[in-house]
């Protein structure tokens, strides 16, 4: 349980004020003749300010606006505070750091209709706001225990938090082998098969995003189609094994993830393809007017293309203008407007 905290939110705070009127106004109040004036001491003035020092501090502003990992500043700080409050223990550095991405992400798994996200939204902040007025309030850890990274013996860094939207996935950082999305999805698209397969699902806030970027399309005309989403740890380690098989490991190695370095475990994943290309996911997607439009508007809708062209050296896959990976529409429009890749943005976070 947490102390009763005033909590304000943007808008304007009006104050009334009465003041002395003559006879002949309306609203003259007359004084008690038999009550003095109070003469207050300079201790008690020094209690009261203290209290109203007291009670400033209690107050809790909680921010406007999107905020997600690697901002700062004022508004940090304040909802870190409020987070504090659900006894969430963070250090109030005004720092959108790694644990209170943490405490976002725990707190949504707690709140029904909540993306899972480590993005502080508006939707997240009324929900917030409403924990004040609850008797019922959330309990750090009980959505999403708070898990440290680890490391592999071959050096590969585990990520704690496999839920938050901007989680990196590549040869370097590994999702968890055991962890499979709660929040699993069919979007509402085209698909050129029929099957009813686990490939066919993405995160929910992938999928809506997912679903509006393949409306849009439809709009100009263009006929996007999923080809292949979410894929447990043990589907990639059967298919990397297959492809090492086939072609040797090296050669493998550029174009398939080994177990848990596959961003298509994160749920966050949707191979996209055309019919110019016979439903195949090859280079020459890029050059349809459908891979086209996905160049230019991805960002539009949260998405990026993650294996740019030119940038295998930080990638270390070749060029896949068909795998878009979800981060929400702010990284993506900086990623995609900069022409970096998703590396180089968390760097510049």
């Amino acid at each position: 349980m947490f102390k009763k905290t005033t909590l304000l939110t943007l808008g304007a705070t009006i104050f009334f004020t009465l003041s002395a009127c003559d006879a002949g106004d309306l609203f003259s109040m007359p004084q008690d003749k038999e009550t003095a004036p109070v003469n207050t001491t300079g201790n008690e003035q020094n209690e009261q300010t203290t209290d109203n020092k007291e009670e400033k501090e209690d107050v809790i502003t909680l921010p406007q606006g999107l905020l997600q990992k690697g901002d700062q500043g004022n508004d940090i700080e304040s909802l870190q505070k409020a987070l504090n409050e659900l006894d969430y223990n963070l250090e109030e550095t005004s720092q959108f750091d790694d644990k209170t991405t943490w405490a976002i992400t725990d707190f949504q798994f707690q709140i029904d209709g909540l993306d899972i996200t480590g993005i502080y939204d508006d939707k997240t902040k009324l929900a917030l706001e409403a924990q004040f007025e609850s008797d019922n309030q959330v309990k750090p850890g009980d959505g999403l225990p708070l898990q440290k990274t680890t490391e592999t013996d071959d050096g590969i860094e585990v990520t704690g938090n496999p839920y938050e939207v901007l989680v990196l996935v590549n040869k370097e950082h590994a999702l968890p082998d055991d962890f499979t999305p709660d929040d699993l999805v069919i979007p509402n698209v085209r698909f050129p098969f029929t099957e009813d397969l686990p490939k066919k699902q993405m995160r929910k806030v992938a999928a809506d995003a997912l679903e509006e970027m393949f409306d849009a399309a439809d709009d100009k005309g263009l006929e996007l189609f999923a080809q292949s989403g979410f894929r447990s740890f043990d589907r990639q380690e059967e298919i990397f094994a297959a492809n090492v098989e086939k072609n040797g490991e090296e050669a493998a190695n550029k174009y398939s993830a080994r177990p848990g370095e596959s961003e298509h475990q994160s749920g966050l994943t949707m191979d996209v393809t055309s019919a110019d290309v016979g439903f195949d996911l090859i280079i020459d997607f890029g050059e349809t007017p459908e891979g086209k439009w996905i160049e230019k508007h991805a960002s539009d809708y949260g998405f990026i293309i993650r294996y740019p062209e030119g940038k295998e050296d930080i990638t270390k896959y070749q060029y896949e203008p068909w795998h878009l990976r979800y981060v929400g529409e702010k990284a993506a429009k900086d990623i995609m407007d900069k022409s970096i890749t998703f590396e180089e943005y968390l760097e510049n976070l």
